[in-house]
């Protein structure tokens, strides 16, 4: 080590960039939750418990998308039974 280094030309802020299509945060997960995906990664015999709930958070959006199809069906059902329900009065 040395006895002093010179810090004049350094900056704040991450040293790795995050790559992109990708941003830096921080979220407060439970730790039986974050336990849960290490201990998947580390089954499966190594890799990255992120990129393991980065992939379930995107299965989920995409298996919870509904067709513009499906939802206007969704709202039609409701309206009408909403409707027949106030003409039985």
């Amino acid at each position: 080590m040395k006895k002093e280094y010179d810090f004049s030309k350094g900056k704040r802020g991450p040293v790795i960039k995050a790559p992109k299509g990708k941003t830096r945060i921080t979220i407060r997960i439970d730790d039986d939750i974050l336990d849960w995906f290490r201990q998947q990664v580390h089954a499966a015999g190594g890799g990255n418990y992120q990129t393991l709930i980065n992939m379930t958070l995107r299965e989920y959006m995409n298996s919870k998308r509904e067709s513009f199809e499906e939802t206007l069906r969704h709202v039609i059902r409701e309206e009408l039974s909403a409707y027949g329900k106030k003409s039985k009065r």
